[in-house]
């Protein structure tokens, strides 16, 4: 029943800019003991006066031209009126009529996701629930954060996650959103079956739990009769109605006079758009032309300084050997260490995949020798030069050795004989031992082979 059942799905997600300060006042927007980071300001007090932070300002612009929107200008702030106990002034500091970035859209694999809107908001308060009662925090009350609305575009909840995976990559490459944040979002869904009656889930947080949210959601509209539009949470296993779902009439915007409206030049829109990097999709384009395989591009990418400090690398070294490296050995190396790739002595990188490449030193002394990377005094060909690390390239040296494994190892050899391949590692073993890692692996088990089938 449900493949022939449309779906259709739209986001409105939530991110932290990172800023120093709040949206309109000078209060950090670092944590603190509750109630203690605030203003007369961002509490709403008779006669504060808001005033606009220009660098979260300058940022969401970031984010629209990095997400193909249209700027606003001029652009204006609108009060958004609900009675809630997480607004001291009973209405929020929004955008409605003209938020700073319209009519976007951002590409994820086969599917172009239309950006509704991109706008800028203050958060609430944050509330909390315990012991019969409820707890308010207004240190979050003002911090800045970032709307992002798509279209219904989305058709199941695996391409929604998909959406959120690429656009949190975005974000994170444009480093104006607070590090390691968790994206949080609004889903809106509906289907044919029930003519397109949408219920909204709210407030879910993190890629995993939307996509769990949608799956279950998408479930109960095909499996029941769905006749008005709902407001929904979810509670980590099922979507629990909340109340009927409002429209934008019932908040009653209007345009807030305390604001100054922003009216924004080519110029300064040109400047800011220019400080924005190569973002992943053009980094894997580039990649894959030099050699790298679109599977170890996406991964590469995933991470700006990671591939910053790849493409420094492949400049000087074999793109496709660094790139396995890069993906199979060091990020799962700074992920083991609590490390950063800003902490690699990135020379000593690059000559360790550059002898790797040329074969001058074997996998086994590279890895070795990745140990040291975080030491920025550190220099593998000195350190190959006293120990002799490189690569046995002479047969006939190699020849020998096995020859001397073989009759160190009878029963080994007389297993493999028999048919039990597994027999062979230990007479390789026996080998890389010997020469301390120094011989290619590959090589030894095909002389060892060779030897094997004449006795």
């Amino acid at each position: 029943m449900g493949d022939s059942i449309e779906t259709k799905i739209g986001l409105e997600v939530h991110v932290q800019i990172n800023t120093k300060s709040k949206l309109f006042c000078g209060c950090t927007t670092e944590e603190g003991e509750p109630n203690n980071n605030t203003c007369e300001t961002c509490m709403g007090m008779p006669g504060a006066k808001p005033v606009t932070n220009k660098k979260a300002i300058d940022s969401v612009i970031k984010i629209c031209k990095a997400l193909n929107c249209e700027i606003s200008t001029p652009s204006f702030f609108s009060r958004k009126t609900y009675f809630y106990p997480d607004l001291a002034k009973n209405y929020q500091i929004t955008q409605y009529e003209t938020p700073l970035g319209k009519e976007g859209f951002l590409q994820v694999e086969n599917t172009k996701i239309r950006i509704k809107r991109v706008h800028i908001e203050e958060d609430p308060a944050a509330l909390e629930h315990a012991g019969g009662g409820t707890l308010i925090d207004y240190n979050r009350s003002g911090i800045p954060l970032a709307e992002i609305v798509t279209e219904p575009d989305i058709r199941s909840p695996e391409q929604a996650r998909n959406f959120l995976k690429k656009l949190i990559n975005i974000l994170s490459y444009l480093n104006v959103i607070v590090p390691d944040t968790t994206i949080k979002a609004d889903a809106n869904i509906s289907n044919s079956k029930n003519n397109f009656i949408r219920a909204e889930i709210k407030n879910v947080t993190g890629f995993k739990e939307i996509e769990k949210a949608l799956l279950y959601e998408t479930k109960r509209q095909q499996e029941e009769e769905v006749t008005k539009q709902e407001t929904r949470r979810w509670d980590g296993t099922k979507t629990i109605v909340m109340r009927s779902k409002e429209t934008e009439d019932d908040y009653g915007y209007i345009y807030d006079s305390d604001i100054p409206k922003m009216t924004f030049t080519q110029e300064y829109i040109n400047k800011i758009s220019s400080s924005i990097p190569k973002l992943s999709d053009e980094r894997i384009r580039e990649l894959t032309k030099i050699g790298v395989s679109q599977e170890d591009a996406k991964v590469i990418t995933q991470d700006l300084f990671v591939s910053d400090a790849f493409e420094k690398i492949a400049q000087k070294s074999n793109p496709a050997t660094a790139a396995k490296w890069f993906r199979k050995e060091l990020l799962k190396r700074l992920n083991a260490d609590e490390k950063q790739i800003k902490e690699v002595n990135i020379e000593a990188l690059t000559e360790i995949i550059k002898m790797i490449h040329e074969k001058t030193i074997t996998e086994h002394t590279g890895r070795e020798l990745m140990t040291k990377i975080y030491d920025k005094n550190f220099s593998p060909i000195e350190s190959i030069k006293k120990t002799g690390a490189t690569m046995i390239k002479d047969t006939t040296t190699l020849k020998k050795m096995c020859e001397d494994a073989i009759e160190k190892n009878p029963k080994a050899a007389v297993d493999y004989k028999k048919g039990e391949e597994k027999a062979l590692n230990a007479i390789v073993g026996a080998v890389m031992k010997e020469t301390k890692g120094t011989a290619k692996p590959d090589e030894v088990k095909r002389i060892i082979e060779e030897m094997l089938t004449t006795l």
